[in-house]
């Protein structure tokens, strides 16, 4: 065998490879755009259903706004109370500290964050 013809052998099996690339990176744009429609498709069949979803909650969720309004001022009252008997009962301290009801007369403690 004389170089030219390993060249043009050498050259085929190097043409050879190149058209399998190109088959191979079509197939792979060809899935990636099958993948990203399906993923696009589900997406959007996601957002329409919790769309539908939010429409239906808002008006409970309205309601319960509302309702949490009205009765926001007795609320505080009842904490305004919880804390005068705090401040003339020190027994009742300990549980205003565990659920963060802070008299008005002390301030409020700020948390201490760890360095690290």
């Amino acid at each position: 065998m004389n170089e030219s013809e390993t060249n043009l052998s050498a050259q085929a099996e190097l043409m050879d490879q190149v058209v399998a690339l190109r088959h191979q990176v079509f197939t792979l744009l060809l899935a990636l755009v099958v993948v990203s429609g399906t993923l696009t498709v589900y997406l959007y069949r996601q957002a329409s259903l919790t769309g539908k979803d939010i429409a239906a909650i808002r008006p409970q969720a309205s309601q319960i706004i509302e309702a949490f309004k009205r009765d926001q001022q007795g609320m505080e009252g009842f904490v305004k109370q919880l804390t005068a008997y705090g401040v003339t009962h020190p027994d009742f301290q300990p549980i205003l500290k565990k659920y963060g009801i802070v008299p008005s007369n002390q301030p409020a403690a700020v948390p201490v964050v760890p360095k690290k």
